[in-house]
């Protein structure tokens, strides 16, 4: 079993910034590719950026150049700074892991609240 804490959410003016951290414990050694979602009130949960064991990264086009996700293996968790934040990326942001084959874990999520 993995376990993933978010912390970091909040209400930032637009144009603000963030940083969401996500620690994970339990069996932390199955842990390969981590990455963040979001979902917004009445929309699908998304996909935000990834990050690989090796510090690979991915993003939506939609956070790229604002946003960025980093990894620390050591304490064993994954961090999304946000950047230059628009009223759009308001949503409840859920950190996720996979955890072998196609097993992942979730986070509980943190809103994130954008005012314009």
């Amino acid at each position: 079993q993995v376990q993933l804490v978010e912390s970091g959410g909040g209400l930032v003016q637009a144009g603000g910034s963030l940083r969401l951290s996500c620690a994970a414990s339990g069996r932390i050694f199955s842990i390969g590719v981590m990455a963040w979602y979001r979902q917004a009130p009445g929309k699908q949960r998304e996909l935000v950026a990834t990050v690989t064991s090796g510090g690979r990264t991915n993003y939506a086009d939609s956070v790229k150049g604002r946003f960025t996700i980093s990894r620390d293996n050591a304490k064993s968790t994954v961090y999304l700074q946000m950047n230059s934040l628009k009223p759009e990326d308001t949503a409840v942001y859920y950190c996720n892991a996979n955890i072998g084959s196609s097993s992942y874990a979730w986070g509980q999520g943190t809103q994130v609240t954008v005012s314009s």
